[in-house]
């Protein structure tokens, strides 16, 4: 009693089992996990990658900033560069640009680490905003996945400031005209400016404690920060299952995917590709060659300096905005940084808030694990168009000053085609997105009621030619007919002399789902009337 035999240990397995048993007899693993969720299945779709190389993307940056944090001096204080690049020895700089060129030159293997933490970053906004706007056109947000949605929008903004301080720790000239830019910025806030300037450099700008702040910011707040949303990211989209598809047996109630270990054996060779395209593209791209740039002085401006991509629709909209100022009551309102300041950030909000206010529009309640198909809310997808439009058009406006010189054309012309692009480019694309969805829409409510054209043409009894189409198989009349087609909030009891939220939900409810807006999708009673007069057709043809 109480000895185990040779016979159960050796049925326990090899030492590989025997540690698994130890550690999940001690951490409960196994337990935790649970039967169910080993038994879940993830759907397989190419555009489900792109989360997947944001978080890649992400123990990229981790790992690499770990290693540049170990010879990165974080201090403005002024020390004699004698390190291996020979046309800056001698010259007076920061510590924190003199180990950005000791990590570049001196240390093994620093400037491809280097490297490969910038365009980890570059990667993993991108990748991000890509994510955010699949998730966007699909309807991925909807309940109960508004708080996900939520936590992948801070997941951008934080990765884009995580972006912006990471770039200004060098004390390098581009970097210093950025964060006068920034600063600029900061103090044409309202009566709070200038406190709010004096809190983050540390003094007048640029104060003696700005690389140290920033250097505080980039490598702790922020990463526990994206830490934490990204680990209840993960949580939440474990907790709600993964979205999917339309597509036969794909229900509100099931998902169809692979296996838990299938699923888990493609993620990891995913993070093994993005990984070693972010370190080869490291090898071979140079990225912010601060050694060019020099060390930082107020009294100067890098020519043609541009921000990271990411940050173009705030330098963007900077540089367009005309030279306003407003004086009211003794005290100066820069009108030409406060208002680029006011639209970007209602550009971000605006996507961010948007989930919470279709569905309080469309009042529907109901867990939602079907993706939608873009051509099927021809609104939403073309307010996401015009989103990119403005977008896009603002970080053309971050490049006026090289694309004036590269073109040979004024800057004067370049900034009054980007004032014109901001306010045209979204209500064009808007218009154009949504008659090709309705458009879309037609074609399919067609195929669905006339089925697949054949190509064969044939001559009616009284004369007519006629092509002989194919009724379409059971798997794509679900494909075209499976979506639900909201209705717009009708007037209802309390409409006389509703006021307020009601009438502009209301509002808001018929430029969404009122008329013009979407295609009715065909009836079961409009297919089976066509199907039968195909079939009468086709009998009068033999």
């Amino acid at each position: 009693m109480g000895e185990r035999s040779q016979d159960d240990e050796e049925r326990r397995g090899g030492k590989g089992e025997k540690v698994a048993d130890w550690v999940d007899g001690r951490l409960g693993v196994h337990r935790l996990v649970g039967a169910k969720a080993r038994r879940a299945a993830f759907p397989d779709h190419w555009s489900f990658l792109l989360g997947e190389i944001c978080l890649y993307s992400f123990v990229v940056l981790v790992v690499t900033g770990v290693y540049l944090t170990l010879y990165f001096h974080p201090s403005m204080n002024q020390v004699r560069y004698d390190g291996g690049y020979a046309p800056l020895k001698g010259r007076m700089v920061s510590e924190a640009y003199d180990s950005t060129l000791r990590i570049s030159f001196d240390v093994r293997g620093g400037l491809l680490i280097r490297q490969a933490h910038h365009w980890a970053a570059l990667v993993f906004v991108g990748a991000a905003l890509v994510h955010m706007m699949r998730v966007f056109f699909t309807g991925a947000f909807r309940k109960p996945r508004e708080l996900n949605w939520l936590f992948g929008f801070l997941l951008l903004v934080l990765g884009m400031f995580g972006g912006l301080t990471g770039y200004d720790l060098p004390d390098d000239l581009l970097s210093g005209t950025g964060l006068a830019v920034v600063n600029g910025t900061i103090l044409s806030v309202p009566v709070v400016g200038t406190y709010l300037s004096m809190f983050l450099f540390g003094g007048e700008y640029p104060g003696p404690d700005l690389v140290a702040r920033f250097h505080t910011i980039h490598v702790l707040i922020i990463p526990a920060l994206m830490v934490a949303l990204l680990t209840a990211h993960l949580i939440l989209m474990l907790r709600h299952r993964h979205t999917q598809y339309p597509g036969p047996g794909r229900t509100n109630a099931n998902v169809v995917g692979l296996p838990v270990r299938v699923r888990a054996v493609k993620s990891a060779g995913l993070f093994f590709l993005v990984s070693g395209v972010v370190f080869a593209v490291a090898a071979i791209a140079q990225i912010n060659p601060v050694w060019q740039y020099g060390p930082y002085r107020t009294d100067q401006v890098s020519a043609g300096s541009q921000p990271d991509w990411y940050m173009g629709v705030a330098d963007g909209l900077l540089r367009v905005m005309p030279g306003w100022e407003l004086t009211f009551h003794g005290h100066t309102l820069a009108l030409d940084n406060l208002v680029p300041l006011t639209a970007g950030v209602g550009l971000f909000l605006a996507l961010g808030a948007y989930p919470f206010i279709e569905s309080w529009v469309t009042g529907d309640d109901r867990d939602q694990h079907l993706l939608d198909r873009p051509r099927n809310r021809p609104v939403r997808t073309a307010l996401g168009v015009a989103w990119i439009g403005f977008y896009a058009v603002a970080m053309i406006g971050a490049a006026n000053d090289i694309i004036a010189t590269r073109f040979h054309v004024s800057v004067e012309s370049v900034t009054w085609t980007v004032r014109v692009g901001l306010l045209a480019v979204p209500a064009v694309a808007y218009v154009v997105t949504k008659r090709i969805a309705l458009g879309l829409q037609r074609a399919d409510r067609d195929k669905v009621l006339h089925g697949r054209e054949t190509g064969v043409v044939r001559r009616l009894p009284h004369g007519e030619f006629a092509e002989v189409h194919e009724p379409l198989g059971r798997e794509e009349l679900h494909l075209l007919t499976q979506h639900e087609q909201y209705r717009p909030i009708g007037p209802g009891p309390d409409a006389v002399g509703a006021r307020g939220a009601r009438r502009l939900r209301r509002r808001l409810s018929r430029g969404l789902y009122g008329e013009d807006t979407q295609i009715t999708k065909a009836s079961v009673r409009e297919y089976r009337e066509y199907r039968d007069y195909e079939e009468i057709a086709g009998e009068h043809t033999h």
